[in-house]
């Protein structure tokens, strides 16, 4: 990413708040036109960091360079916070109409009353609350003031916007089509964006590029499909899902494979390695494939593995089938699957999966 097209730069910086280092981040950038999700557990540093490139709370050192001028805190600070702006999860609605709260910081930039009636008129229309313009705030639903909050936010027309948790109380219906227009105005305003989750598939859908926080510090930063796909370590693995996380030492060596011994199996590894050396690997659910039969003949899994249902549960348009190999293996296969191959606990089966669907951790 050249300078150009880099619209907001972290150097070094670092948090401290009662006396405890919070936030520790030496490098991040946030490109013109991208969307960044921030994940992790609670707790992790996501609001911090949020709060900090916001500006609403002081570094302890280092910097953050905004369009390649450094921001100056104090006087300087007011100037560069109006180039943003911040959703939070609470919407913090003004006790007035929904017209008012959207209208409000144009008011605070003393805009021309018409192009605040246009800019606000555009933004309720963008945000399907045009019939809500009159209503008082206190009369909303949470997703209708979840709407408002966002629609104020966009109606500034910002270089960036800050997202903190901004679905993460609002019900599944609500969410899910406040994400879509979300996604929708993001596309069209072409304005950055960095916004914190728990969801996943939210990240997945919303962002180009998925950062990974731990005790606040950024432990991994790549596209959606290399963060779930190569973890960087056993906890982005388990906080992105991949349940099936074992420990072994290497045995076999070849030229491009090898071989990890986990329990009394050894599960082959597409990589290089050294014998005796101790790794770890996880493997997706949806990399185990279930089947009754011995797929040895018909299937070109490196990984083949006799197995005894222990527990089947459904996920509404899947299941999780948890196997006993020795080891505990977990496998999501479809309802339409689950039903045909009738698994249910004490059944015996065969679990399979290649070996490129193996990713490795190595412990030295």
């Amino acid at each position: 990413m050249n300078d150009q097209d880099v619209l907001m730069e972290v150097r070094d910086i670092r948090v401290v708040r009662g006396g405890t280092q919070v936030l520790k981040v030496p490098s991040f950038t946030l490109g013109c036109n991208e969307t960044v999700a921030l994940i992790g557990p609670n707790g992790t540093g996501k609001s911090t960091f949020l709060l900090t490139l916001a500006g609403l709370l002081p570094l302890a050192s280092g910097e953050i360079v905004f369009k390649q001028q450094a921001v100056i805190p104090g006087y300087a600070s007011t100037a560069y916070r109006r180039r943003l702006a911040m959703v939070f999860q609470d919407p913090l609605l003004f006790d007035t109409t929904v017209f008012e709260n959207v209208a409000a910081g144009l008011k605070l930039r003393r805009l021309p009353k018409q192009e605040i009636r246009e800019r606000v008129t555009a933004c309720l229309d963008r945000f399907r609350i045009a019939h809500l313009a009159t209503r008082s705030a206190s009369k909303l639903s949470g997703g209708e003031a979840q709407r408002t909050s966002l629609a104020r936010a966009f109606a500034i027309a910002p270089e960036a916007i800050l997202l903190d948790e901004p679905f993460a109380a609002l019900d599944a219906p609500a969410r899910q089509a406040l994400s879509d227009d979300l996604e929708q105005v993001l596309h069209e305003s072409r304005i950055s964006a960095i916004m914190t989750t728990h969801d996943q598939a939210e990240a997945l859908r919303l962002a180009d590029r998925m950062v990974v926080m731990q005790q606040g510090e950024i432990i991994q930063n790549g596209t959606p499909t290399e963060v779930l796909s190569a973890p960087a370590n056993e906890f982005v693995a388990s906080f992105v899902g991949m349940e099936n996380i074992f420990s072994g030492a290497v045995r076999d060596v070849g030229q491009d494979m090898f071989s990890l011994a986990v329990g009394d199996h050894a599960i082959q590894v597409l990589g290089a390695a050294k014998r005796g050396e101790s790794a770890v690997i996880c493997i997706h659910p949806e990399s185990v494939t279930v089947s009754l039969d011995d797929p040895d003949s018909t299937s070109s899994a490196r990984n083949i593995l006799p197995a005894r249902v222990s527990k089947v549960v459904h996920m509404g348009l899947f299941a999780k089938i948890y196997l006993d190999c020795g080891f505990k293996l977990v496998a999501s296969i479809t309802n339409q699957s689950l039903e045909r191959l009738a698994l249910a606990p004490d059944k015996r089966v065969f679990a399979s999966f290649k070996a490129t669907s193996v990713h490795l951790f190595r412990k030295g």
